[in-house]
């Protein structure tokens, strides 16, 4: 795991670009897909939502074929592909169980998806056709994915307002949302590894500005 402080940290490849990646982390429902897209009339970003990623990753057959030798069939459905609920049911949770099923998940997928990550990144900066790249990631620090960022813009978003989303969006309760952030580190903790806390307390137009007009200080 990364330190406490991952600021400005060197690219996947070591190498530095005239295009930032900017990592954008916050706790679940924060809002930050919002956020990383508010700016796009302004900039050309180039959005890796690692989520999409993860979805990839889990079509792969090298991919089935360790979580099955590793779960079973029971995460899969009639046509073979991975019932991403059920999966979900075995890994999410603080019992010891879950925690060991979640590290034998994460072992399997997230080098996987790291290295979808640096295709992507790689491609997008030898193209050189957009002016930053987003790596909207839930798991960025805890993975070590932030290693592919020059900076780490972290969404504070106070916990009832994230509840509220993820009840309406999700259809989870409180318990379930507790449930599913406990596989994270405490949003106190991305907090200060962040390079920048972007205040979406009050809406998207307020932190979007917030985010533009940091982003504008990177580019330019």
């Amino acid at each position: 795991m990364p330190s406490e402080s991952p600021q400005s940290s060197d690219t996947l490849s070591g190498q530095e670009s005239a295009i930032p990646v900017i990592g954008i982390a916050g706790g679940i429902g924060s809002g930050k897909s919002s956020v990383a897209l508010w700016p796009n009339e302004q900039f050309k970003l180039h959005v890796i939502d690692a989520d999409q990623v993860g979805h990839y990753v889990l079509t792969l057959q090298s991919t089935k074929q360790q979580l099955k030798e590793t779960f079973g069939n029971s995460i899969f459905d009639s046509r073979g592909e991975i019932v991403r609920s059920q999966l979900a049911r075995l890994v999410f949770g603080d019992s010891e169980s879950r925690k060991s099923a979640r590290e034998q998940l994460e072992t399997i997928v997230h080098p996987e998806i790291r290295k979808q990550i640096e295709v992507e990144i790689d491609k997008v900066r030898k193209q050189a056709d957009a002016d930053a790249i987003i790596l909207d990631a839930a798991v960025m620090l805890e993975s070590g994915w932030f290693e592919a960022c020059d900076r780490i813009v972290f969404v504070d978003t106070p916990f009832s307002t994230r509840l509220q989303r993820v009840t309406e969006n999700r259809g989870w309760d409180e318990a379930e949302l507790k449930r599913r952030e406990s596989s994270q580190w405490p949003v106190s903790r991305k907090r200060k590894a962040a390079d920048v806390v972007i205040d979406n307390s009050t809406g998207i137009e307020h932190a979007g500005a917030q985010f533009a007009q940091f982003l504008a200080s990177v580019i330019n």
